[in-house]
């Protein structure tokens, strides 16, 4: 084992991936270096927010469209561990004009950028979240997105582990689910010891996940299921489709997946990240006209509706509790949070409704307190509602510390392997 893992984080956000594996341990995570970058914004607030709080790995690059950056950047930086949070987009790919030379992913898709990382830094470990319909993308091609992903790492000698986590069965205070993939060199020696064990073992017992978020012993419903993988991405994009759950791992071509269930649920209650009266501003209170425009946008409806071709339809919703359950875990945050939306959390204390401020939004995804504070306030809830939680990174970094402690491959010996 190396004294320190060396990070980097792409997509980087507001710092949740840095901050998680420092709770973990400051001194074993460096975070080398990082990017940020919102296209299309003059204020670059999420980018401003993580150099304020974390001053190194901070250049030229940093701060710029990460497909500008050139190849040689990655491959002179010596990387353990590569993190990020990458959006769920269309990854189909086509053999390129001159087809002996490959394929070519869709121009703009950031997953082909982690791939661009992977092949000029060839970091040990690869530690990625995504929103968990990613399993399911496209509709009409289901799995077939997250096929070509694993195909990806396959070529590029990963073992791949997948699980979807809901913070609130953790732990945490935000019902979110988000799938988290762990993707390591075939040639580690974790994988090596991983080998040892069948897929379900994996899976439920002893693999990176299994370890971290412990679950029930047997799937639900006896969901599982497995499959080979095509050699051909090309094929994959073209044809390929399978119901993924929402666990599973790939080794070489092979894919066992299965529905695993949270062995204990621990979550914190809304309650416990409210703020006392004294400290909530009164912008944040409900005017009576808002209490009733909330009351119909959560309540129930059926509307009839025109479509374009002037076909008439009846759009349908169910009711939901007028305020948020105290008791129970806030629902998952999205970026339109704070504003007139039903998605957005209305709580009421001491018989008065009021949105969550944008400190308790930090406390949701377990960020220190006014983490984002600098931003105006429709910033700071649209960067909660991007963000992951942060609890979550902090008890994964304990098992990847757990994993490199027993790794005495070198970063030099694993250039012979690949």
């Amino acid at each position: 084992m190396s004294e320190t893992i060396n990070v980097v984080e792409l997509f980087a956000g507001v710092g949740g991936f840095r901050l998680g594996l420092e709770r973990a341990n400051k001194e074993v995570f460096k975070t080398i270096w990082a990017n940020q970058w919102e296209p299309s914004r003059k204020t670059q607030d999420a980018f401003n927010c993580y150099a304020n709080h974390f001053d190194t790995g901070i250049d030229e690059y940093s701060n710029t469209d990460i497909s500008t950056v050139p190849n040689e950047h990655f491959a002179n930086l010596e990387i353990d561990l590569l993190v990020g949070g990458f959006p769920c987009q269309d990854y189909s790919v086509a053999r390129s004009l001159s087809g002996e030379k490959g394929l070519e992913g869709k121009k703009g898709v950031l997953f082909w950028e982690i791939k661009r990382v992977l092949e000029n830094a060839k970091p040990k470990y690869v530690l990625l979240e995504n929103v968990d319909r990613l399993l399911k993308s496209p509709s009409k091609q289901r799995g077939r997105d997250f096929a070509i992903m694993l195909a990806t790492f396959r070529e590029l000698n990963y073992v791949v582990e997948w699980r979807v986590i809901n913070a609130a069965e953790y732990g945490a205070a935000q019902k979110r689910r988000r799938v988290f993939i762990f993707a390591y060199k075939e040639h580690t020696d974790f994988a090596t010891r991983q080998f040892d064990f069948t897929p379900d073992e994996i899976v439920f017992k002893e693999g990176f996940f299994a370890k971290t978020f412990p679950v029930k012993p047997e799937p639900y419903k006896n969901r599982v299921g497995t499959v080979e993988l095509p050699e051909d991405i090309l094929q994959i994009s073209n044809e390929f489709a399978y119901e993924f759950y929402t666990s599973g791992v790939m080794m070489g071509n092979k894919v066992y997946t299965s529905h695993t269930e949270v062995l204990r649920e621990e979550f914190i209650p809304l309650r416990e990240i409210i703020l006392d009266d004294a400290q909530v501003d009164e912008k944040y209170y409900l005017s009576e006209a808002a209490v009733e425009k909330f009351a119909y946008l959560r309540g129930s409806k059926k509307i009839e509706r025109t479509s374009a071709s002037g076909h008439k339809y009846i759009f349908s919703e169910g009711g939901m509790s007028p305020t948020d359950e105290l008791d129970g875990p806030g629902r998952t945050m999205l970026t339109s949070e704070g504003t007139v939306n039903r998605s957005t959390h209305i709580v009421e204390v001491n018989g008065r409704k009021r949105f969550l401020t944008p400190l308790e939004c930090e406390r949701l995804n377990s960020f220190d307190d006014n983490w984002t504070a600098g931003m105006p306030d429709r910033m700071r809830y649209f960067c909660m509602g991007n963000a992951l939680v942060v609890s979550l990174v902090t008890k994964m970094g304990q098992t990847i510390m757990e994993i490199d402690k027993n790794e005495r491959v070198t970063s030099e010996q694993m250039e012979l392997f690949i």
